[in-house]
Protein backbone atom coordinates (compact mmCIF):
# COMPACT_ATOMS: atom_id res chain seq x y z
CA UNK A 1 0.00 0.00 0.00
CA UNK A 2 1.34 3.56 -0.88
CA UNK A 3 -0.32 6.07 1.27
CA UNK A 4 -0.24 9.82 -0.49
CA UNK A 5 -0.30 12.47 2.12
CA UNK A 6 -1.18 15.58 0.05
CA UNK A 7 -2.90 18.23 1.83
CA UNK A 8 -4.78 21.14 0.23
CA UNK A 9 -2.07 23.56 0.20
CA UNK A 10 0.46 21.10 -1.65
CA UNK A 11 -2.50 20.46 -4.11
CA UNK A 12 -2.88 24.12 -4.73
CA UNK A 13 0.30 24.30 -5.46
CA UNK A 14 0.52 21.75 -7.70
CA UNK A 15 -1.92 23.75 -9.39
CA UNK A 16 -0.43 26.96 -9.59
CA UNK A 17 2.64 25.62 -11.37
CA UNK A 18 0.94 23.60 -13.99
CA UNK A 19 -0.90 27.07 -14.58
CA UNK A 20 -4.36 25.97 -13.69
CA UNK A 21 -6.81 27.22 -11.13
CA UNK A 22 -8.89 23.84 -10.02
CA UNK A 23 -9.13 20.10 -10.86
CA UNK A 24 -11.95 20.84 -12.55
CA UNK A 25 -10.35 23.17 -14.77
CA UNK A 26 -7.17 20.52 -15.14
CA UNK A 27 -10.21 18.17 -16.79
CA UNK A 28 -12.08 20.82 -18.64
CA UNK A 29 -11.51 19.57 -22.12
CA UNK A 30 -12.73 16.07 -21.29
CA UNK A 31 -16.62 16.00 -22.32
CA UNK A 32 -18.56 16.10 -19.19
CA UNK A 33 -20.80 12.64 -19.68
CA UNK A 34 -17.11 10.74 -20.09
CA UNK A 35 -15.47 11.88 -16.50
CA UNK A 36 -15.94 9.81 -13.61
CA UNK A 37 -18.79 10.82 -11.35
CA UNK A 38 -18.09 12.64 -8.21
CA UNK A 39 -17.05 10.34 -5.63
CA UNK A 40 -18.60 11.18 -2.13
CA UNK A 41 -15.55 9.71 0.02
CA UNK A 42 -15.38 9.94 3.69
CA UNK A 43 -13.07 12.52 5.45
CA UNK A 44 -9.12 11.72 5.00
CA UNK A 45 -7.44 9.31 7.02
CA UNK A 46 -4.33 9.59 8.65
CA UNK A 47 -1.49 7.07 7.38
CA UNK A 48 -1.80 4.81 10.92
CA UNK A 49 -5.75 4.94 11.52
CA UNK A 50 -6.15 4.12 7.17
CA UNK A 51 -3.65 1.29 7.83
CA UNK A 52 -5.88 0.33 11.07
CA UNK A 53 -8.90 0.02 9.13
CA UNK A 54 -7.46 -1.92 6.21
CA UNK A 55 -6.46 -4.60 8.51
CA UNK A 56 -9.01 -5.03 10.39
CA UNK A 57 -11.21 -4.80 7.18
CA UNK A 58 -8.87 -7.71 5.53
CA UNK A 59 -9.17 -9.56 8.53
CA UNK A 60 -12.82 -10.32 7.45
CA UNK A 61 -11.90 -12.31 4.32
CA UNK A 62 -11.14 -16.40 4.30
CA UNK A 63 -7.17 -15.61 3.62
CA UNK A 64 -5.15 -19.21 3.72
CA UNK A 65 -2.87 -17.14 6.74
CA UNK A 66 -6.06 -17.86 9.24
CA UNK A 67 -8.14 -20.29 7.24
CA UNK A 68 -7.76 -24.25 6.58
CA UNK A 69 -7.51 -24.42 2.71
CA UNK A 70 -8.99 -27.33 0.23
CA UNK A 71 -9.54 -25.59 -3.26
CA UNK A 72 -7.32 -26.48 -6.18
CA UNK A 73 -8.64 -26.77 -9.54
CA UNK A 74 -5.83 -24.86 -11.33
CA UNK A 75 -3.96 -22.68 -8.44
CA UNK A 76 -2.19 -24.28 -5.36
CA UNK A 77 -1.69 -23.43 -2.13
CA UNK A 78 2.00 -24.43 -1.31
CA UNK A 79 5.13 -23.63 1.25
CA UNK A 80 7.49 -20.94 -0.70
CA UNK A 81 10.52 -21.06 1.64
CA UNK A 82 11.44 -17.28 2.83
CA UNK A 83 14.23 -16.77 1.08
CA UNK A 84 12.32 -17.00 -2.29
CA UNK A 85 10.64 -13.57 -1.38
CA UNK A 86 13.82 -12.17 0.06
CA UNK A 87 15.90 -13.06 -3.76
CA UNK A 88 13.09 -11.51 -6.15
CA UNK A 89 12.25 -9.05 -4.01
CA UNK A 90 15.79 -7.62 -4.40
CA UNK A 91 15.92 -3.79 -6.90
CA UNK A 92 17.41 -4.77 -10.07
CA UNK A 93 14.58 -7.87 -10.75
CA UNK A 94 11.99 -5.39 -10.75
CA UNK A 95 12.43 -3.74 -13.89
CA UNK A 96 13.18 -7.25 -15.93
CA UNK A 97 12.13 -6.17 -19.19
CA UNK A 98 13.07 -7.93 -22.56
CA UNK A 99 16.73 -7.96 -22.72
CA UNK A 100 17.13 -6.46 -26.19
CA UNK A 101 20.87 -5.21 -25.84
CA UNK A 102 22.40 -8.50 -24.19
CA UNK A 103 25.96 -6.31 -23.39
CA UNK A 104 24.10 -4.91 -20.68
CA UNK A 105 21.28 -7.48 -19.75
CA UNK A 106 23.34 -10.17 -18.85
CA UNK A 107 21.96 -10.98 -15.17
CA UNK A 108 18.22 -11.12 -16.61
CA UNK A 109 19.33 -13.73 -19.66
CA UNK A 110 21.37 -15.96 -17.18
CA UNK A 111 18.41 -15.80 -15.17
CA UNK A 112 16.20 -17.02 -18.16
CA UNK A 113 18.79 -19.37 -19.11
CA UNK A 114 19.06 -21.03 -15.91
CA UNK A 115 15.06 -21.14 -16.01
CA UNK A 116 15.11 -23.03 -19.15
CA UNK A 117 17.34 -25.40 -17.95
CA UNK A 118 15.49 -26.15 -14.63
CA UNK A 119 12.57 -26.85 -17.19
CA UNK A 120 14.14 -29.40 -19.78
CA UNK A 121 15.43 -31.05 -16.01
CA UNK A 122 12.22 -30.85 -14.80
CA UNK A 123 10.46 -32.44 -18.13
CA UNK A 124 12.94 -34.34 -19.31
CA UNK A 125 12.74 -32.61 -22.92
CA UNK A 126 15.32 -31.00 -25.00
CA UNK A 127 14.27 -26.76 -25.06
CA UNK A 128 12.07 -24.59 -23.43
CA UNK A 129 11.56 -21.13 -23.36
CA UNK A 130 11.61 -18.75 -21.27
CA UNK A 131 7.82 -18.52 -20.40
CA UNK A 132 4.46 -17.87 -21.36
CA UNK A 133 1.57 -15.42 -19.27
CA UNK A 134 -0.24 -18.17 -17.79
CA UNK A 135 -0.75 -22.68 -18.72
CA UNK A 136 -4.16 -21.72 -20.54
CA UNK A 137 -1.72 -19.34 -22.73
CA UNK A 138 1.18 -21.86 -23.20
CA UNK A 139 -1.37 -24.51 -24.01
CA UNK A 140 -2.98 -22.52 -26.56
CA UNK A 141 0.33 -21.55 -28.01
CA UNK A 142 1.85 -25.45 -28.05
CA UNK A 143 -1.74 -26.24 -29.98
CA UNK A 144 -0.65 -23.84 -32.37
CA UNK A 145 2.74 -24.78 -32.63
CA UNK A 146 1.69 -28.32 -33.65
CA UNK A 147 -0.89 -26.52 -36.47
CA UNK A 148 2.41 -24.83 -37.91
CA UNK A 149 4.34 -27.93 -37.82
CA UNK A 150 1.88 -30.52 -39.23
CA UNK A 151 -0.29 -28.13 -41.76
CA UNK A 152 -3.25 -29.97 -40.36
CA UNK A 153 -6.03 -27.97 -38.77
CA UNK A 154 -7.97 -30.16 -36.47
CA UNK A 155 -6.34 -30.45 -32.63
CA UNK A 156 -7.67 -33.05 -30.56
CA UNK A 157 -8.40 -32.06 -26.86
CA UNK A 158 -9.24 -34.94 -23.99
CA UNK A 159 -12.14 -34.27 -22.36
CA UNK A 160 -10.78 -34.25 -19.16
CA UNK A 161 -8.23 -30.98 -19.81
CA UNK A 162 -9.14 -27.81 -17.59
CA UNK A 163 -11.71 -26.14 -18.58
CA UNK A 164 -10.76 -22.80 -18.49
CA UNK A 165 -7.64 -24.12 -20.71
CA UNK A 166 -10.39 -25.32 -23.19
CA UNK A 167 -11.87 -22.56 -23.01
CA UNK A 168 -8.77 -19.92 -23.99
CA UNK A 169 -7.73 -22.18 -26.75
CA UNK A 170 -10.95 -21.87 -28.17
CA UNK A 171 -10.26 -18.00 -28.40
CA UNK A 172 -7.20 -18.59 -30.03
CA UNK A 173 -8.55 -21.47 -32.47
CA UNK A 174 -11.72 -19.77 -33.36
CA UNK A 175 -10.50 -16.87 -35.51
CA UNK A 176 -7.88 -18.90 -37.64
CA UNK A 177 -10.63 -21.08 -38.47
CA UNK A 178 -9.24 -23.95 -36.64
CA UNK A 179 -11.74 -26.77 -35.39
CA UNK A 180 -10.89 -27.78 -31.69
CA UNK A 181 -12.54 -31.24 -30.91
CA UNK A 182 -13.03 -33.25 -27.80
CA UNK A 183 -11.30 -36.62 -27.53
CA UNK A 184 -13.89 -38.76 -25.31
CA UNK A 185 -11.67 -41.74 -24.74
CA UNK A 186 -8.22 -42.79 -24.16
CA UNK A 187 -6.52 -43.59 -26.31
CA UNK A 188 -8.01 -42.25 -28.98
CA UNK A 189 -9.23 -42.56 -32.40
CA UNK A 190 -8.23 -42.40 -36.28
CA UNK A 191 -6.06 -38.92 -35.50
CA UNK A 192 -4.50 -39.09 -38.88
CA UNK A 193 -6.06 -35.89 -39.91
CA UNK A 194 -5.52 -33.72 -36.68
CA UNK A 195 -2.22 -31.78 -36.01
CA UNK A 196 -2.24 -32.85 -32.14
CA UNK A 197 -4.01 -34.75 -29.15
CA UNK A 198 -3.72 -32.72 -26.05
CA UNK A 199 -3.60 -34.48 -22.83
CA UNK A 200 -3.51 -33.40 -19.09
CA UNK A 201 -1.51 -35.66 -16.78
CA UNK A 202 -2.99 -35.57 -13.80
CA UNK A 203 -6.56 -34.62 -15.67
CA UNK A 204 -8.61 -32.00 -14.55
CA UNK A 205 -10.29 -34.07 -11.60
CA UNK A 206 -6.87 -35.45 -10.47
CA UNK A 207 -6.71 -38.51 -12.10
CA UNK A 208 -3.25 -40.01 -13.43
CA UNK A 209 -3.54 -41.13 -16.76
CA UNK A 210 -1.88 -44.39 -18.51
CA UNK A 211 0.51 -42.71 -20.94
CA UNK A 212 2.67 -45.65 -21.99
CA UNK A 213 2.24 -45.90 -25.45
CA UNK A 214 0.20 -42.90 -26.41
CA UNK A 215 3.12 -41.13 -28.10
CA UNK A 216 3.36 -44.43 -30.90
CA UNK A 217 0.01 -44.04 -31.45
CA UNK A 218 -0.13 -40.17 -32.45
CA UNK A 219 3.00 -40.05 -34.08
CA UNK A 220 1.85 -43.38 -36.04
CA UNK A 221 -0.98 -41.05 -37.25
CA UNK A 222 1.07 -38.45 -38.04
CA UNK A 223 0.42 -36.11 -34.86
CA UNK A 224 2.01 -34.52 -32.48
CA UNK A 225 1.10 -35.49 -28.35
CA UNK A 226 0.98 -32.32 -26.20
CA UNK A 227 0.71 -32.87 -22.44
CA UNK A 228 -0.24 -30.27 -19.82
CA UNK A 229 1.52 -31.06 -16.63
CA UNK A 230 1.32 -30.38 -12.75
CA UNK A 231 5.37 -29.44 -12.45
CA UNK A 232 5.22 -30.13 -8.46
CA UNK A 233 3.96 -33.63 -9.28
CA UNK A 234 6.81 -34.10 -10.99
CA UNK A 235 9.20 -34.63 -8.22
CA UNK A 236 7.31 -37.93 -7.85
CA UNK A 237 5.88 -39.29 -11.12
CA UNK A 238 7.96 -39.91 -14.63
CA UNK A 239 8.91 -36.34 -16.42
CA UNK A 240 6.88 -35.99 -19.82
CA UNK A 241 9.92 -36.37 -21.63
CA UNK A 242 9.91 -40.35 -21.29
CA UNK A 243 6.91 -41.04 -22.81
CA UNK A 244 7.60 -39.76 -26.07
CA UNK A 245 5.31 -36.17 -25.71
CA UNK A 246 6.64 -34.14 -28.40
CA UNK A 247 5.53 -30.29 -26.46
CA UNK A 248 4.79 -30.42 -22.56
CA UNK A 249 3.15 -27.09 -21.16
CA UNK A 250 1.85 -26.51 -17.43
CA UNK A 251 0.97 -23.79 -15.19
CA UNK A 252 4.24 -22.46 -13.07
CA UNK A 253 2.32 -21.00 -10.07
CA UNK A 254 3.31 -23.89 -7.46
CA UNK A 255 7.02 -23.34 -8.60
CA UNK A 256 7.06 -20.42 -5.68
CA UNK A 257 4.41 -18.16 -6.83
CA UNK A 258 1.48 -17.18 -4.28
CA UNK A 259 -2.31 -18.26 -5.39
CA UNK A 260 -3.11 -14.74 -5.07
CA UNK A 261 -6.32 -14.25 -6.91
CA UNK A 262 -5.37 -16.23 -9.81
CA UNK A 263 -2.29 -14.52 -10.92
CA UNK A 264 0.52 -12.73 -12.53
CA UNK A 265 1.50 -16.63 -13.28
CA UNK A 266 3.56 -18.23 -15.44
CA UNK A 267 3.29 -20.45 -18.23
CA UNK A 268 5.62 -23.42 -18.92
CA UNK A 269 6.49 -24.49 -22.55
CA UNK A 270 9.25 -27.12 -23.60
CA UNK A 271 9.54 -29.39 -26.29
CA UNK A 272 11.57 -31.53 -28.49
CA UNK A 273 15.03 -30.11 -30.04
CA UNK A 274 13.37 -30.41 -33.50
CA UNK A 275 10.51 -28.55 -33.47
CA UNK A 276 12.59 -25.59 -31.50
CA UNK A 277 12.30 -23.03 -34.45
CA UNK A 278 8.64 -23.37 -34.54
CA UNK A 279 8.48 -22.78 -30.38
CA UNK A 280 6.88 -19.75 -29.53
CA UNK A 281 8.40 -16.72 -26.80
CA UNK A 282 12.10 -16.10 -26.09
CA UNK A 283 14.87 -18.62 -25.98
CA UNK A 284 18.05 -17.75 -24.34
CA UNK A 285 21.13 -19.24 -25.67
CA UNK A 286 24.83 -19.31 -23.95
CA UNK A 287 27.78 -18.44 -26.28
CA UNK A 288 31.11 -16.87 -25.89
CA UNK A 289 31.85 -12.92 -26.11
CA UNK A 290 34.77 -11.25 -28.06
CA UNK A 291 37.29 -12.13 -25.16
CA UNK A 292 35.92 -15.97 -25.03
CA UNK A 293 34.33 -15.46 -21.97
CA UNK A 294 30.56 -16.99 -20.86
CA UNK A 295 27.69 -14.93 -22.00
CA UNK A 296 24.11 -15.10 -22.91
CA UNK A 297 21.81 -13.68 -25.40
CA UNK A 298 18.25 -14.00 -26.89
CA UNK A 299 18.71 -16.92 -29.97
CA UNK A 300 17.03 -17.98 -33.08
CA UNK A 301 14.70 -14.70 -32.74
CA UNK A 302 15.86 -10.94 -32.14
CA UNK A 303 12.65 -10.50 -30.27
CA UNK A 304 9.79 -12.27 -28.80
CA UNK A 305 6.90 -10.41 -30.74
CA UNK A 306 6.84 -10.49 -34.75
CA UNK A 307 6.09 -7.47 -36.47
CA UNK A 308 4.61 -9.27 -39.97
CA UNK A 309 1.89 -10.90 -38.17
CA UNK A 310 1.39 -13.12 -40.92
CA UNK A 311 4.61 -15.16 -40.10
CA UNK A 312 4.21 -14.75 -36.51
CA UNK A 313 4.61 -17.96 -34.26
CA UNK A 314 3.10 -15.69 -31.55
CA UNK A 315 2.17 -12.41 -30.52
CA UNK A 316 3.27 -12.37 -26.58
CA UNK A 317 4.96 -8.86 -25.73
CA UNK A 318 6.87 -8.20 -22.55
CA UNK A 319 5.98 -11.68 -20.22
CA UNK A 320 6.26 -13.16 -16.73
CA UNK A 321 10.28 -12.29 -16.28
CA UNK A 322 9.56 -11.79 -12.35
CA UNK A 323 7.46 -14.65 -12.28
CA UNK A 324 9.97 -17.10 -14.36
CA UNK A 325 12.70 -15.36 -11.95
CA UNK A 326 10.85 -16.73 -8.72
CA UNK A 327 10.02 -20.33 -10.24
CA UNK A 328 13.64 -20.23 -11.04
CA UNK A 329 14.74 -19.44 -7.27
CA UNK A 330 12.37 -21.73 -5.73
CA UNK A 331 13.41 -24.81 -7.95
CA UNK A 332 17.26 -24.41 -6.85
CA UNK A 333 16.12 -23.62 -3.20
CA UNK A 334 14.32 -26.94 -3.14
CA UNK A 335 16.59 -29.07 -5.41
CA UNK A 336 15.80 -33.11 -6.53
CA UNK A 337 15.03 -34.01 -3.17
CA UNK A 338 13.53 -30.92 -1.70
CA UNK A 339 10.84 -31.08 -4.89
CA UNK A 340 10.27 -35.02 -4.35
CA UNK A 341 9.58 -34.66 -0.89
CA UNK A 342 6.57 -32.11 -1.43
CA UNK A 343 5.21 -34.01 -4.11
CA UNK A 344 4.77 -37.20 -1.88
CA UNK A 345 3.63 -35.39 0.96
CA UNK A 346 0.94 -34.15 -1.59
CA UNK A 347 0.09 -37.97 -2.51
CA UNK A 348 0.37 -39.30 0.58
CA UNK A 349 -1.86 -36.40 2.93
CA UNK A 350 -4.20 -36.31 -0.27
CA UNK A 351 -4.92 -40.47 -0.52
CA UNK A 352 -5.16 -40.15 3.80
CA UNK A 353 -7.92 -38.05 2.82
CA UNK A 354 -9.46 -39.21 0.51
CA UNK A 355 -10.21 -42.49 2.21
CA UNK A 356 -11.29 -40.72 5.32
CA UNK A 357 -13.69 -38.52 3.32
CA UNK A 358 -15.09 -41.30 1.21
CA UNK A 359 -16.08 -43.43 4.66
CA UNK A 360 -18.25 -40.45 5.09
CA UNK A 361 -22.15 -41.70 4.80
CA UNK A 362 -23.13 -40.07 1.72
CA UNK A 363 -19.78 -39.70 0.69
CA UNK A 364 -18.33 -41.07 -2.26
CA UNK A 365 -15.72 -41.18 -4.67
CA UNK A 366 -16.24 -39.88 -7.81
CA UNK A 367 -13.76 -41.95 -9.92
CA UNK A 368 -11.89 -45.38 -9.39
CA UNK A 369 -9.11 -44.07 -10.68
CA UNK A 370 -5.23 -43.27 -9.43
CA UNK A 371 -5.01 -39.74 -8.45
CA UNK A 372 -2.28 -37.52 -7.26
CA UNK A 373 -3.30 -34.68 -5.12
CA UNK A 374 -6.96 -33.76 -6.34
CA UNK A 375 -9.62 -36.12 -6.18
CA UNK A 376 -13.84 -35.63 -6.87
CA UNK A 377 -16.20 -36.22 -4.35
CA UNK A 378 -19.85 -36.79 -4.99
CA UNK A 379 -21.43 -35.24 -2.07
CA UNK A 380 -24.73 -35.75 0.09
CA UNK A 381 -25.22 -32.16 -0.25
CA UNK A 382 -25.02 -29.55 -2.85
CA UNK A 383 -21.40 -28.87 -3.24
CA UNK A 384 -21.78 -24.47 -3.16
CA UNK A 385 -24.04 -25.21 0.36
CA UNK A 386 -21.12 -27.41 1.34
CA UNK A 387 -18.70 -24.91 0.67
CA UNK A 388 -20.36 -22.27 2.59
CA UNK A 389 -21.15 -24.08 5.66
CA UNK A 390 -17.32 -25.06 6.00
CA UNK A 391 -16.51 -20.88 5.19
CA UNK A 392 -18.39 -20.63 8.74
CA UNK A 393 -16.20 -23.00 10.40
CA UNK A 394 -12.77 -21.40 9.17
CA UNK A 395 -12.36 -23.52 6.09
CA UNK A 396 -11.91 -22.93 2.40
CA UNK A 397 -13.52 -26.33 0.66
CA UNK A 398 -13.14 -27.63 -2.85
CA UNK A 399 -14.14 -26.88 -5.90
CA UNK A 400 -17.87 -27.03 -7.26
CA UNK A 401 -17.49 -29.00 -10.06
CA UNK A 402 -21.25 -30.36 -10.23
CA UNK A 403 -21.58 -29.14 -13.88
CA UNK A 404 -19.34 -31.96 -14.62
CA UNK A 405 -19.84 -34.39 -12.14
CA UNK A 406 -22.89 -34.81 -10.48
CA UNK A 407 -22.81 -33.82 -6.93
CA UNK A 408 -19.25 -33.25 -7.67
CA UNK A 409 -16.61 -31.80 -5.50
CA UNK A 410 -13.43 -31.20 -6.07
CA UNK A 411 -10.72 -31.51 -3.42
CA UNK A 412 -7.09 -30.59 -3.19
CA UNK A 413 -4.65 -31.52 -0.52
CA UNK A 414 -1.26 -30.37 -0.32
CA UNK A 415 2.11 -30.48 1.39
CA UNK A 416 -0.01 -27.25 3.80
CA UNK A 417 -2.69 -29.29 4.89
CA UNK A 418 -1.62 -30.66 8.65
CA UNK A 419 -3.51 -34.22 9.29
CA UNK A 420 -5.29 -32.19 11.94
CA UNK A 421 -6.38 -30.01 9.36
CA UNK A 422 -7.58 -33.05 7.08
CA UNK A 423 -9.08 -34.68 10.72
CA UNK A 424 -11.16 -31.59 11.39
CA UNK A 425 -12.12 -31.32 7.96
CA UNK A 426 -13.83 -34.93 8.41
CA UNK A 427 -15.55 -33.68 11.05
CA UNK A 428 -16.97 -30.81 10.12
CA UNK A 429 -18.68 -32.46 6.65
CA UNK A 430 -19.54 -34.96 8.79
CA UNK A 431 -21.68 -32.22 11.22
CA UNK A 432 -23.09 -30.28 8.32
CA UNK A 433 -24.26 -33.24 6.61
CA UNK A 434 -25.66 -35.21 9.06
Amino acid sequence: MTYVPNTQADRESMLEAIGVGSVEELFHDIPSDLRQPALHLPPALTEMELVAQLRAMAETNADLDHNACFLGGGAYHHFVPSLVGQLVSRQEFYTAYTPYQAEVSQGTLQAMFEFQSLICDLTGMDVANASHYDGAAALAEAALMAVRITGRERIAVASAIHPEYRTTLQTYARPLGLTVETAPAMPPGDLSDYACLIVQQPDFFGRLQQMGGLADLVHQAGALLVASVDPISLGLLKPPGDYGVDIVIGEGQPLGLPVSFGGPYLGLFACRQAHIRQMPGRIVGETVDSRGERGYTLTLQAREQHIRRERATSNICTNQALAALTATVYLAAMGRQGLRQVARLCYHKAHYAADRISALPGFSLAFNAPFYKEFAVRCPLAPAELNRRLLERRMIGGLDISDLVEGGWLVCVTEMNTRQQIDSLVDALAEVTR
